[in-house]
C-alpha cells in the first residue's frame, strides 16, 4: 500500500516544535525526511528533560520525550550551516529535495545563502516553507517566536483561566502545534501547485497569524460587537450549559448544544418546570441568565455522583464526558480502539518498545506508517552524504574532522 506522499522529498532545516511537528505530519504520510541539526547539540527538544524515555531495565536513556514527539519517520544528519562548505552541502541535497522547511529567526538563512531567494533561481520547483514567530513582514518579524508568548500576544490567554485569576495558557504548546498544522495544509497546497505546473513557491507561516486564525468563534465574537469576551473559566461564550459540572463526587462535563436537549436534561433531572422558565426555555435566554443558571444546575447535578451522570445521559443522548487525566486518556477503551498509541523498536530503549502519539489521520487507501523511530543526532549522516550526494567515506570524514558535519 502506497502513501499519500510517498516519492516526495523534504529537507527539514527545523527545530524545537512548529517546524518539527510539520514535518513529522508529513513524513507519516509517506514523504522522506532528511532532518538536518547542528553538530554537537543537534535540535534543542533532545536536550527538553526529564522526561527521557527508559530502557528495557526501567532506566533514563539520553532520549528526550519531549524529541520524540516530533520527529519520528526522519532521518538525522548533522551540517554546521554558519560554514560555506555546509552551505554547500545543502544546497547539494536540495538538488534532490522538492520541500524544504525552516523556523530560523526572519534573515537568519539569507546570511548563510540558503534563504528563498538565493535558491529561487537554482531550484525552480522548490516549495520552501518559512515558519516564524510574526511571519516575513510587519514591525514584530524581526523578533523571536515562542509558544508562550504567542498565546498571549495571540489573545487566547485573555479567555483562558478562571474569571478571578491570572490570565491563563493552554496547557500544551498549542501556538506550535497549529503553525506546525497550518504549514503542512500550505505545503500539501503547494504539492498540488508543483505538480500541475513545475513550480515552486515560498510559504510564510506566522505563529501569531496562525494564533489569530484559531480564536474561531471568540475572534468573531469580538468583531460582531467590538467587546472583548469575558474569561469564562470552563463555560462556552454562546452555549450554556457546556460546561464542567460538579457531582456529589467530583465532576463532568455536560455539552447541551440545543434547546430539545436541555428538554431531556430537565425530564432526566426531575426538573420539568425549567423547560418553561424565562430564565432557561431558550439557549439565549441560558447564556443571558448564565450566572443564575448556571448555579441552578450546580445545585442539580450534585444530587447524583459522576457514575450515575455519565450512565443517564448517555442513555439520553446528552453530551457529556468523564474529566480524565492522562492515564485514563490512554487506558481508555475507544482511544485505543483507534490506535492512538505506537509502539516502534529503538536502539535506545532496548527490548522495551518506545510508545509514541499515532497520527490522528485515518485514510482508507494511503493511511499514516510509522517507518523510523526518531533517529539520533547524526544518525545517517555517512548514510545520506554517501548516497545522495557520492562522497567517498574519506571526504565524509574530512568533513567532519573540520567540525563541517
Amino acid at each position: 500500500m502506497n502513501n499519500s506522499l510517498e516519492g516526495i522529498k523534504v529537507l527539514d532545516l527545523t527545530r524545537v516544535l512548529a517546524g518539527p511537528y510539520c514535518t513529522q505530519m508529513l513524513g507519516d504520510l509517506g514523504a522522506d525526511i532528511i532532518k538536518v541539526e547542528r553538530p554537537g547539540g543537534g535540535d534543542d527538544t533532545r536536550g527538553f528533560a526529564p522526561p527521557f524515555v527508559k530502557n528495557d531495565n526501567g532506566e533514563d536513556t539520553d532520549l528526550s520525550a519531549y524529541y520524540c514527539g516530533a520527529n519520528r519517520n526522519k532521518k538525522s544528519i548533522t551540517i554546521n550551516l554558519s560554514e560555506k562548505e555546509g552551505q554547500g552541502l545543502v544546497k547539494k541535497l536540495l538538488a534532490d529535495c522538492d520541500i524544504l522547511v525552516e523556523n530560523f529567526k526572519t534573515g537568519t538563512l539569507e546570511k548563510y545563502g540558503l534563504g528563498y531567494k538565493n535558491l529561487k533561481k537554482d531550484f525552480p520547483r522548490l516549495i520552501y516553507c518559512s515558519i516564524t514567530g510574526f511571519g516575513q513582514t510587519g514591525p514584530y518579524a524581526s523578533r523571536p517566536g515562542y509558544d508562550g508568548l504567542i498565546q498571549a500576544m495571540g489573545g487566547v490567554m485573555s479567555l483562558t483561566g478562571n474569571p478571578e485569576g491570572e490570565p491563563m495558557k493552554v496547557g500544551v504548546p498549542i501556538g506550535d502545534l497549529m503553525a506546525g498544522m497550518f504549514a503542512s495544509v500550505g505545503i500539501l497546497a503547494a504539492v498540488r501547485h508543483q505538480i500541475q505546473t513545475g513550480e515552486g513557491q515560498f510559504i510564510d507561516i506566522g505563529m501569531l497569524d496562525t494564533h489569530v486564525a484559531w480564536l474561531a468563534n471568540q475572534g468573531m465574537n469580538y468583531l460582531s460587537t467590538d467587546k472583548n469576551p469575558d474569561r469564562l473559566g470552563n463555560q462556552h461564550p454562546n452555549i450554556v450549559p457546556y460546561q464542567v459540572m460538579p457531582t456529589s463526587d467530583g465532576y463532568i462535563v455536560l455539552s447541551i448544544g440545543n434547546d430539545p436537549t436541555f428538554e431531556r436534561f430537565c425530564k432526566l433531572a426531575g426538573e420539568e418546570k425549567l423547560i418553561e422558565d424565562p430564565k432557561f426555555k431558550t439557549n439565549a435566554d441560558r447564556v443571558s441568565n448564565r450566572e443564575f443558571v448556571t448555579n441552578t444546575l450546580n445545585e442539580i447535578t450534585k444530587k447524583h455522583n459522576s457514575d450515575w451522570w455519565l450512565t443517564e445521559l448517555e442513555k439520553q443522548k446528552i453530551g457529556c464526558g468523564p474529566i480524565n487525566t492522562l492515564s485514563e486518556v490512554f487506558s481508555d477503551p475507544h482511544v485505543k480502539a483507534r490506535e492512538m498509541i505506537i509502539k516502534m523498536d529503538h536502539k535506545k530503549t532496548g527490548q522495551a518498545p518506545l510508545k509514541l502519539i499515532a497520527n490522528p489521520i485515518k485514510m482508507g487507501q494511503t493511511p499514516p506508517t510509522y517507518r523510523m523511530p526518531p533517529p539520533l543526532l547524526g544518525e545517517h549522516t555517512d548514510e545520506i552524504l554517501s548516497e545522495k550526494i557520492g562522497l567517498s567515506q574519506s571526504e565524509i570524514s574530512n568533513l567532519k574532522n573540520k567540525g563541517i558535519i
